[in-house]
C-alpha cells in the first residue's frame, strides 16, 4: 500500500516534507511548493533537494510515487481576463519547472472554473491551455483533479475529464487524480466504486489514474459542496473508504490523505495507523484533542 498524506514544504523544502511524512508513518507525500492560496514561491535550494532524495531512499519512499500539487488559483477553463488566463497558464509552466527541478513526476491541477462562460467551450480552453503548457521533454506529468461540481467548476464528472483528455495532444502527459470527497459530493457513490472504476476503465482507462486523495466527506451523495471530513468520521464511511484504499486495480497508486486537522492537530499519523490496522477508532479525534 503506498499511502501519505498532504505535508508541508516549508524552509527545509522538500527535505522537510520528506521529514513530515516519516514521522506519519508514511511511504508517500503530497506538498505545494508555496502557499496554495497564492503564487509567491521561493527558489528551489538543490542541497535540500538532494538531502531529500537522500532521506526517501533510507526510508523507502519512491520519489517516483511523490505528488505535488498546484495552487487554487490557476484556472484554465476561462477566457474572458486574457491577462488572468495568460498568469494561470505561465505560472503553471513555471510550476511545473520547478516540480522537474524536485525530480518529481507528477502535479495535481484543479481544472478550473468557467464562470460565466459556456461549460462546453470551458473545457475546450482547459485543453487549449495545456496544450500551450506541456512540453515532450517534460518529464512531469499533469493529473487533472475529480471535483465536487460546487459553483461552476469544471471536471465534476467522468464525461468532462474525458472530453479535456480527448483534446489534448501529448496525451502521454495527462493524467487524472480521483478525488473521494470530491466523487461523492458530485454524484458518484462510494460503496460502489468497483462498478466506478469498470465505467473509467471503459471510458477513459485505468492507466490514466496516477493518485487518489482519500477524504471522507462532510455532505451527503450528490451535494456538491467539497467540504472534506476525517477518514470514518463522514457520510462515506471507513469501510467505503478503506475498499477504495485496498482496490486491487490502484494497488500501486499512491492513497493521500487531505483531511482537515482536528482542531489545530494534524491527524495523519493517527489515520495512517488506522487504515493499516483496518480498523476504525470512533475516539481518534477525542484522543488527537488530548495530545
Amino acid at each position: 500500500m503506498i499511502i501519505g498524506s498532504h505535508v508541508n514544504f516549508g524552509n527545509e523544502q522538500l527535505l522537510g516534507s520528506t521529514k513530515q511524512a516519516i514521522s506519519y508513518g508514511a511511504n508517500t507525500f503530497m506538498f505545494y511548493t508555496g502557499a496554495p492560496q497564492n503564487t509567491i514561491r521561493k527558489a528551489i535550494t538543490p542541497d535540500l533537494t538532494k538531502a531529500a532524495w537522500q532521506l526517501m531512499q533510507e526510508a523507502g519512499i519512491d520519489l517516483d510515487k511523490v505528488i505535488c500539487h498546484a495552487p487554487y488559483i490557476i484556472n484554465l477553463a476561462n477566457k474572458e481576463k486574457a491577462d488572468s488566463r495568460n498568469f494561470s497558464i505561465s505560472f503553471l509552466k513555471n510550476e511545473i519547472k520547478r516540480v522537474g527541478e524536485l525530480g518529481v513526476k507528477y502535479i495535481v491541477v484543479h481544472p478550473g472554473n468557467y464562470l460565466k462562460q459556456d461549460l462546453s467551450q470551458a473545457l475546450a480552453n482547459i485543453a487549449e491551455a495545456l496544450n500551450y503548457i506541456l512540453n515532450p521533454t517534460d518529464e512531469v506529468m499533469i493529473l487533472l483533479e475529480t471535483m465536487a461540481g460546487k459553483g461552476t467548476e469544471c471536471g465534476k464528472t467522468m464525461s468532462e475529464i474525458k472530453t479535456i483528455l480527448d483534446q489534448v495532444n501529448l496525451k502521454d502527459k495527462v493524467g487524472v487524480c480521483l478525488d473521494t470527497c470530491h466523487l461523492n459530493d458530485s454524484g458518484v457513490d462510494i460503496a460502489k466504486f468497483g462498478a466506478y472504476l469498470d465505467e473509467f476503465a471503459q471510458l477513459i482507462g485505468l492507466e490514466k489514474i496516477k493518485c487518489v486523495h482519500i477524504n471522507d466527506s462532510k455532505n451527503p451523495l450528490g451535494t456538491h459542496k467539497d467540504r472534506h471530513e476525517n477518514i470514518g468520521f463522514g457520510t462515506i464511511g471507513f469501510a467505503n473508504l478503506l475498499n477504495v484504499i485496498y482496490e486491487p486495480r490502484l494497488k500501486d497508486i499512491p492513497k493521500i490523505l487531505e483531511t482537515p486537522y482536528v482542531e489545530d492537530k494534524a491527524p495523519y499519523g493517527a489515520e495512517i495507523a488506522m487504515i493499516k490496522k483496518q480498523t476504525f477508532n470512533p475516539l481518534l479525534k477525542e484522543e488527537l484533542n488530548k495530545k
